[in-house]
């Protein structure tokens, strides 16, 4: 049953936070770093709304959500997308039983009442219109308006806030009263091979070092030729190629398996990213083949 508040006389319904297996596995400083833009130092302080910026699939949704759960904040995670409206942010109306109004919170607001954690994925998917609705929650005011309902509704001291943002999809270029709201800007880079093995390990306990080895190998070839391949598509990729595997393994001689686990990576990167990736991919695996 979801949660109710009453502000100025108007019964809000709050979402409830996300409980997702999301667990960073990368530089702890890119933590550090979130952790110290929420810091609020003294009464007069504020806490900041960092934007965390990278390609596609490096994992900004994980270390923003992976920073509230360690200070053991409600995380609440808003989708942006191009048609997302002020009142979605904020407070939307529906017609409940008996043909009465129902007021629902939106995941920001339910984490400023709650005092959680919002991040907004995506963000600059959305318009300025929408963004200019949140700019006082972004400031030393710390409140939103809505309209639809006729209240003000402000942040709890222990609200924070950021922002996901792909630096290759934008699709509104965002004015500079908001981009000063938003920062700081933190960047994340696809990461080091050590790192990359592990988040594969994470996410995939039950593959075999020899599909982790391939898929990282993959990975790191396409860091260094500037491709767009992510940690999430090799994850992808592994996890369709174990798919395949699985009614097979037993039936198997290590030879003919192993001709199989790169049969099915091939499938599954064609699959997942495109033909010329499997291509890139098969190169990859036979030169390092070819140097073990």
């Amino acid at each position: 049953m979801l949660g109710k508040v009453v502000i100025d006389d108007v019964e809000l319904y709050l979402s409830t936070p996300d409980e997702v297996p999301m667990n960073w596995v990368g530089q702890q400083e890119l933590v550090t770093q979130v952790l110290a833009a929420w810091l609020v130092i003294e009464k007069d302080d504020i806490p900041m709304n960092p934007r965390l910026v990278g390609k596609p699939g490096v994992g900004k949704t994980t270390l923003a959500y992976h920073a509230g759960r360690s200070i053991n904040r409600s995380v609440y995670i808003f989708q942006a997308t191009m048609d997302t409206r002020p009142e979605d942010l904020i407070v939307t109306p529906v017609i409940s039983e008996g043909g009465k109004i129902k007021y629902m919170a939106s995941s920001v607001v339910s984490a400023m009442i709650k005092g959680g954690v919002a991040i907004i994925d995506e963000g600059n998917r959305m318009s300025e219109k929408s963004w200019a609705s949140l700019a006082p929650l972004l400031d030393v005011r710390r409140y939103v308006e809505s309209i639809v309902a006729g209240i003000k509704i402000k942040a709890h001291p222990d609200f924070r806030f950021c922002t996901t943002m792909n630096d290759d999809a934008s699709t509104f270029e965002l004015p500079e009263y908001i981009h000063s709201r938003l920062q700081p800007q933190i960047h994340i880079d696809f990461p080091e091979k050590d790192e990359e093995v592990l988040i594969l390990k994470n996410n995939l306990p039950f593959a075999d070092q020899e599909i982790i080895q391939y898929v990282v190998e993959f990975l790191q070839a396409a860091h260094e030729a500037n491709e767009r391949y992510s940690v999430r598509d090799g994850i992808n990729i592994a996890r369709y190629a174990l798919k395949r595997l699985e009614e097979k393994r037993e039936k198997l001689s290590p030879p003919v398996l192993k001709e199989m686990k790169l049969q099915y990576l091939k499938e599954a990167s064609a699959m997942i990213l495109d033909h010329t990736a499997s291509i890139f991919f098969m190169d990859i695996i036979d030169d390092f083949e070819e140097e073990e």
